[in-house]
């Protein structure tokens, strides 16, 4: 999808720009990995659960007419879960201290996740290589344009036996 070291490289930025971070993912918003600096946090099961949390998230925002979901915090008693959009693929998830500026959080999360959705939406949008095919092999009959033509061959669905017919 998007640059996997570009993508690390805003995440170690991000966690030297806010100390208190113990974690960061960018993943998409299907819950698949796209980069992570995650120790001690299994970054699959992360991002998994980040889609979850997505997508109630979503459904809570739209249900209280509250528009395009933008950011979810969570906080337990050792720190915060924060999860920001990240463009149209992706989403950014943080995991911090208990004592993290909270409003510093929001700030360099919001702004890493610009950047971050910028990489991914551009990466989903760049065009596909296309594929190089060969040409699809037919069977066609040949046409007897004189007795010295040879054998006629027909064409037939396949799985059948071809008929061949010798003009005389």
């Amino acid at each position: 999808m998007a640059d996997e070291p570009a993508l690390l490289e805003e995440l170690h930025r991000l966690r030297a720009r806010v100390p208190q971070l113990t974690g960061a993912l960018a993943a998409s918003v299907d819950g698949l990995v796209l980069a992570h600096d995650t120790p001690g946090v299994e970054p699959e099961g992360l991002a998994a659960l980040t889609a979850a949390a997505l997508g109630v998230a979503i459904r809570t925002t739209d249900a209280t007419g509250r528009g395009e979901l933008r950011e979810l915090l969570l906080r337990g008693h050792l720190g915060y879960v924060a999860t920001y959009a990240a463009g149209a693929h992706a989403v950014l998830t943080l995991l911090a201290q208990d004592r993290v500026n909270v409003g510093r959080l929001h700030l360099e999360g919001r702004r890493a996740g610009a950047r971050i959705g910028e990489l991914v939406d551009a990466a989903a949008l760049a065009p596909a290589r296309p594929a190089v095919r060969p040409a699809p092999r037919t069977r066609t009959a040949r046409t007897a344009a004189s007795p010295a033509a040879g054998p006629t061959t027909t064409t037939t669905p396949r799985g059948t036996t071809p008929r061949t017919t010798t003009e005389s």
